[in-house]
């Protein structure tokens, strides 16, 4: 289960918007396109804690961005899944936020079905709530609906010894998500 929730926590980061251009519905097209009062909030720069939560299930990790860093592990999505959505529809639909979806194949042999809201003022603090649905996965615990939260808070400087990128996991673990291999597309 602890996996299940971790790979949904990474998919809400890596898949909510995956950097390629979206195909649109009619109902999206006859939307309004982001003026630039509408573009999306980058999130100050320093070190974010986040807390992922599914069901009774909490993961706290924190990273360390830059604005380099905030444009590529963006709160909607990674550089790392661009090439790997066929959908992507991020749009100011909701008080106090954004709303996002997308259909993304994450190198697991499925596709995962992914659709939410990003509220928050991204200076301090921030919440996503998604549901992520996955069919075909290699690994069975990827596969089903996950409802995942995000919370995010500010935490200030980023640490000695840490650079954008840098993530802590539980249990000590360190990764750089801007160093992780992209995965095969499928």
């Amino acid at each position: 289960m602890r996996l299940g929730v971790m790979l949904a926590g990474m998919a809400i980061l890596g898949v909510s918007a995956c950097g390629k251009p979206a195909e649109k519905t009619e109902a999206e097209a006859a939307a309004p396109a982001f003026t630039p009062s509408q573009t999306p909030p980058k999130r100050k720069p320093g070190l974010w804690e986040q807390r992922v939560s599914t069901g009774d299930f909490v993961q706290v990790s924190r990273i360390c961005l830059d604005a380099a860093a905030d444009e590529k592990i963006s709160f909607w999505g990674s550089q790392a899944t661009r090439d790997m959505c066929e959908k992507n529809v991020f749009s100011a639909r909701v008080a106090g936020g954004y709303q996002f979806s997308s259909v993304c194949d994450m190198g697991s042999g499925g596709k995962t079905t992914t659709s939410g809201t990003a509220t928050g003022d991204f200076n301090s603090k921030y919440v996503i709530q998604a549901e992520s649905s996955t069919e075909g996965a290699a690994a069975p615990q990827m596969n089903g609906l996950h409802k995942v939260t995000v919370e995010a808070a500010w935490q200030g400087a980023c640490p000695e010894g840490y650079k954008p990128g840098d993530m802590s996991l539980p249990g000590g673990m360190k990764i750089n998500i801007l160093e992780l291999p992209v995965p095969p597309k499928g």
